[in-house]
């Protein structure tokens, strides 16, 4: 930490700088303090010249919108995003603010206290990976892991980066509007020239993981200039990682992407339990767990210095603890060479000895009522890390980090041509030819194979290419298209500046999770308000047929359909039919399992191969369940990552006692014994099972998983499988029942007010339930059952299932009426209607996997709103009839979300929309 120069902002927004904290290669972080809740919390202002490209705008914009969309969990929720403080060179300052928690980033925390032991290297492991099994459900690339993105707090590992620019190594604005944005850690398939995918994203954890098993990277062997063909050709050196986790880490370390295992399966291998369950009790060495509490010691100190600096006159020891003197910008003196001041006096870099505890007051927000209303600022606040570094003692690095290329800050030298056009802002032409992954002499690395400032005289030619904007093609003749450019870029080993209106895109960044970084294509025009867009494509299920029965997604590549004869495959980019299988007919789910497409049949579990529909492998139940004979399987409960959960049951024979001396012999009766099973569908292993009560003959109850906890499972059973005797008990009202997830334990059974068996109802990953009761919308806790905030509904109506997605849950009533309420006050944001006939129940809902768009279908039309104010954007109705001579169509409409797509259904047919 040190002193707010003159040129630093005082205020953004509601928040009042205290200091600066971290500098990195596109922004300032300062501490500050929220005036309206008095928390501290950080700021992340973009470097005015790089806010002042559009292009960084977008992308700064669009990576802080990412990091709303995927908060909670190891996420930190922005608090607030905006534009504030100094106008620099006419353009206001990009900002965002976030809440703070002690946390050590990972690179610092090998330096503290070396390598990780296998336990905490598990749980770095699998929190990191359940972040990527969120970011690839809507259809996304991260390409924000690095050493310095990664955190450590006290209950896990937090993420701060969720696009290359949080990543960055270096971020530069150049001449004519360009920017030049460079990747820090690179994939073989990244040094090839091709584009970053999931699987790119996976080689880096593998990185992270073996950095943080060692110390080192695992391609370091070798002189910084020949990195790039280590990462693209050489074996990782892994003889140091713990060896049961040698396997994995080589697995995501694999040169080929195909051949590298998935998020899901990373984490569930890593964690069985989740990230959060493993880590109970405590998971970092003691050494971190001090610095990590040392840090938090030192920020409040900072806190009560600015609040009340006479106070450090009345506390022993707060007035020379690190970070009060600095913190206020009248008194704050830096280090001689700009050094700055450390606990004990040392500088930045240097062990400095340990100095007194300094005593923290008690947060006075931390008692509030849960139930209360709470300003726009703490929605869905969620009290996770946000990056502090240089708050504890910077040890020298270990690791010589050779996948991080050296590459110098000084651009190369063009031809004068070229440098003539760049500077009036007319393309250049590219070279003839493009040096992938060479750094050479003179890159501007040091011994340890870091990169250097690039000033004096040690700056080599810069990797990057220009990307100016693409030149208009000539009368007649083919534009060079994006890809075109971005093959260009990406042999520049992740380097790419681009120019005037372009946007700044790393390793192939159109599937990257700032998708909407890249300017959104022009939308088709409409002939009327309210008209959807014209469909991508349109599949329509053969009539010779039988007809669908499901429908399910693969990860964002196939539409799987299943019907009585047989599974189809439909690819999602073209709405072509690419297999048809008999085996899989009546199938269910279609979920991902490793790099096979995994389906629930009623006798048998399928994996397919998503090529061509192969069965590789197969588990008939009366083969994997030999101990109950004649098991029947019911629809999946619920999934996550990759474990199923499902209900099964069978029949055994319970034999009559022996009769009494003149009483007649009973008959055997025949009893169902029922229970709720936990597979691993990557391991193709039975997790557990636990027995539950069986339902209304001949089956076994159906239950569905309502909510999704680290440490259980809440679930619900259908009610049409309730028996008579269990109607009758509940006495009208609905029951929920919560299992360990790791050992399928029944923990409790629980009712929720008057909320009927039928009612819609949800929960969120904080235990938090969402019910409709009589005609309102009542949220609960869960293991208590405490109402904290109630809905009125429509008289005469009721609510359907929610939708919990980022701060809010959204709302549907059988009367028609959308809404979003904030999860945390149960206040109304919107609320609109669909406009359709009140004709069955409340529409289903969807959410884009931006979480821009919120859909509704029904029995009538789909009808799109924007999830943020509940602008009506379009609706949707087919024609209604399947063929001119066949019967009219009456399904419902359903709607799946994938990508920048989504699939409504109707019957036989099948609509890709695009959308925001």
């Amino acid at each position: 930490m040190e002193a707010l120069r003159s040129e630093d902002p005082r205020r953004f927004g509601r928040f009042t700088v205290l200091a600066r904290f971290q500098e990195t290669a596109s922004a300032v972080r300062y501490v500050a303090r929220d005036t309206g809740t008095g928390r501290t919390a950080v700021i992340t202002a973009a470097r005015p010249a790089l806010a002042a490209v559009p292009a960084f705008r977008r992308r700064f914009e669009a990576e802080a919108r990412t990091a709303e969309r995927l908060a909670g969990g190891w996420v930190v929720p922005p608090l607030e995003t905006g534009g504030g403080g100094r106008e620099a060179d006419g353009a206001g300052l990009l900002w965002t603010a976030a809440g703070y928690v002690p946390a050590l980033p990972l690179a610092d925390a090998i330096g503290i206290a070396g390598p990780l032991p296998e336990r905490a290297l598990r749980i770095l492991g699998a929190g990191i990976a359940e972040i990527l099994s969120r970011v690839y459900a809507g259809g996304a690339v991260l390409q924000g892991l690095a050493p310095d993105t990664v955190l450590l707090a006290e209950d896990g590992p937090r993420l701060t980066a969720f696009g290359p620019l949080g990543a960055a190594a270096t971020a530069e604005a150049r001449p004519g509007g360009q920017l030049s944005v460079r990747l820090g850690y690179l994939t073989p398939e990244q040094v090839a020239g091709k584009e970053a995918g999931a699987p790119s994203d996976l080689f880096v954890l593998g990185l992270l993981l073996a950095y943080a098993a060692t110390g080192t990277t695992p391609f370091t062997e070798g002189p910084p200039e020949e990195a790039a063909r280590r990462i693209a050709e050489a074996d990782p050196e892994l003889e140091a990682v713990p060896e049961e986790l040698r396997e994995l880490i080589a697995g995501c370390l694999a040169k080929d992407p195909a051949e590298r295992p998935n998020a899901g399966t990373v984490a569930a291998e890593l964690a069985l339990e989740g990230a959060a369950g493993l880590a109970r009790g405590g998971w970092l060495p003691e050494r971190l767990a001090a610095a990590v509490a040392e840090q938090e010691a030192r920020v409040r100190a900072l806190e009560g210095a600015w609040e009340a600096p006479a106070v450090a006159d009345s506390v022993p020891g707060l007035a020379d603890a690190p970070g009060v003197a600095d913190t206020v910008p009248e008194v704050a003196e830096a280090a001689p060479g700009g050094a700055v001041l450390q606990k004990g006096g040392g500088a930045v870099g240097t062990p400095a000895p340990a100095g007194p505890q300094v005593p923290l007051a008690p947060d006075a927000t931390a008692n509030a009522d849960a139930g209360a209303t709470h300003g726009t600022g703490d929605i869905g606040e969620d009290q996770g890390t946000t990056r502090f570094l240089n708050t504890v003692p910077k040890p020298p690095r270990s690791d010589r980090v050779t996948t991080q290329l050296a590459l110098p800050h000084q651009p190369p030298a063009l031809p004068a041509t070229s440098a003539h056009q760049h500077t009036h802002g007319s393309p250049a032409p590219y070279p003839a030819a493009v040096l992938p992954g060479s750094a050479g002499p003179g890159s501007g690395q040091d011994a340890n194979g870091r990169s250097g400032n690039g000033e004096g005289g040690s700056g080599g030619p810069m990797v990057a290419l220009p990307l100016p904007p693409a030149p208009t093609p000539p009368s007649g003749g083919p534009a060079l298209d994006r890809r075109g450019l971005l093959t260009v870029a990406a042999a520049a080993v992740g380097g790419l500046v681009v120019g005037g209106g372009a946007v700044a895109v790393i390793g192939g960044g159109e599937s990257a999770v700032a998708t909407d970084a890249k300017p959104a294509p022009p939308k088709p025009r409409r002939t009327l308000p309210g008209q959807p867009p014209e469909p991508r494509w349109i599949y329509a299920h053969p009539s010779s047929e039988s007809a669908p029965l499901t429908a399910a997604l693969w990860q964002d590549r196939l539409l799987v359909v299943t019907s009585e004869s047989q599974a189809s495959a439909v690819d999602l980019r073209t709405g072509e039919r690419v297999w048809q299988r008999a085996d899989a007919a009546d199938g269910q789910a279609a979920l991902a399992a490793g790099d096979l497409c995994f389906v629930a049949g009623p006798t048998e579990f399928l994996w397919l191969a998503p090529k061509d529909g192969a069965v590789v492998h197969r588990l008939r139940y009366a083969d994997g369940f030999t101990d109950l004979p004649g098991l029947q399987v019911e629809r999946l409960a619920g999934h996550s990552g990759t474990v199923v959960w499902f209900t099964g049951s069978h029949t055994v024979t319970v034999k009559a006692p022996k009769p009494k001396k003149g009483k007649k012999q009973e008959p055997d009766k025949k009893v169902v014994q029922a229970h709720l099973f936990a597979y691993d569908i990557v391991r193709r292993a039975e997790l557990w099972r636990t027995p539950v009560p069986a339902g209304r003959a001949p089956g076994a109850p159906l239950y569905r998983v309502v909510a999704e906890r680290p440490a259980d499972i809440l679930v619900r059973q259908e009610p049409s499988t309730l028996t008579p005797a269990d109607v009758k008990a509940a006495k009208g009202k609905g029951s929920l029942r919560c299992f360990d997830r790791e050992t399928g334990k029944l923990r409790w059974t629980k009712q929720y007010g008057t909320a009927a068996p039928n009612a819609g109802i949800t929960g969120d990953e904080g235990g938090v339930l969402y019910a409709s009761v009589g005609a309102d919308l009542q949220s609960f806790e869960a293991d208590t059952t405490k109402p904290l905030w109630r809905v009125t509904g429509t008289e005469g109506s009721y609510f359907g299932t929610p939708l919990v997605a980022g701060p809010f849950v959204h709302t549907t009533e059988r009367s028609q009426r959308i809404g979003a309420v904030e999860r945390e006050t149960g206040r109304f944001v919107w609320r609109r209607s669909t406009e359709a006939p009140a004709a069955g129940g409340a529409p289903a809902l969807t959410v884009s996997t931006t979480g821009e768009t919120l859909f509704a279908a029904d029995a009538a039309q789909v009808t799109a709103f924007s999830a943020a104010d509940g602008e009506r954007l379009w609706k949707f109705q087919d024609i209604g009839v399947a063929d001119p001579k066949g019967e009219t169509v009456s399904a419902p409409y359903r709607t799946l979300a994938s990508g920048t797509n989504v699939i409504v259904q109707r019957a036989r047919s099948f609509y890709a929309f695009p959308v925001a």
